[in-house]
């Protein structure tokens, strides 16, 4: 899970990064001084902790130009302020926290928001996980591993970094379990579009290096989705 933090008190910031880290470490935090940071940075976020109060571009106008990027973020106003209460309804805030955060408060409204963004996730992009099932167990993989995925007869192999797994699946059904960060972009390959590092008109190059197979036919709507996901703050591979 990706959290961002936007608060120019960098005491502030640390102590939500305390209270987040206490209640779920497997996610990523990434914190700003401004809303204009948050905007040029371009990535997507699950979950975004914001002032209103800051430096050049307020909280409000902030959250109005992430919003205009369709950014489905879950949004909580961290603030002193309780005059903008209703702007912020204006801009689809999850919660308003009033400075000083209480940790109590914190944990209640965290827990809420973690559950919203599994939900904003599943209906937009796919799981954050993949679960493989093998002859004896089952392996859950975090699809941000997976490179790409080749169809070998009734099986799928997944390629990661690391590994190559193999399980009973079809690729229309990963496909569709997998959500839009993934492509069809050949009838035997699913790519990863955040592992992408290039393209020619029939061959897709990896982060590791590996190429495999851009159908011609389907070279002009894969850059469309390429280029769209890109737009939309996905993560590029370097």
């Amino acid at each position: 899970m990706k959290i961002a933090i936007c608060d120019d008190e960098k005491i502030l910031c640390e102590q939500l990064q305390n209270l987040i880290l206490r209640r779920k470490k497997d996610c990523s935090i990434d914190t700003y001084g401004s809303g204009e940071a948050l905007l040029a940075a371009g990535r997507q976020y699950d979950i975004i902790f914001q002032d209103i109060r800051l430096e050049g571009m307020n909280g409000i106008e902030t959250a109005k130009m992430l919003r205009e990027r369709m950014d489905e973020a879950v949004l909580i106003f961290v603030t002193g302020m309780k005059e903008y209460v209703f702007e912020a309804f204006d801009v689809a805030a999850f919660h308003y926290l009033l400075k000083p955060v209480r940790e109590d408060k914190f944990a209640e409204i965290f827990e809420r928001a973690v559950m919203e963004a599994e939900k904003r996730r599943q209906r937009s992009g796919g799981p954050e996980y993949l679960l493989i099932r093998r002859r004896n167990h089952s392996v859950k993989l975090n699809r941000e591993e997976i490179l790409y995925i080749e169809s070998r007869q009734r099986k799928a192999a997944i390629h990661t970094l690391q590994r190559v797994l193999e399980t009973y699946a079809t690729m229309n059904g990963l496909e569709k379990e997998l959500g839009a960060q993934f492509y069809r972009c050949h009838r035997g390959y699913l790519v990863n579009l955040a592992r992408i590092t290039g393209y020619t008109g029939d061959t897709i190059t990896l982060c590791n290096g590996e190429n495999i197979y851009l159908a011609r036919e389907k070279y002009n709507e894969f850059v469309k989705r390429y280029m769209r996901y890109l737009r939309d703050g996905g993560t590029v591979c370097v």
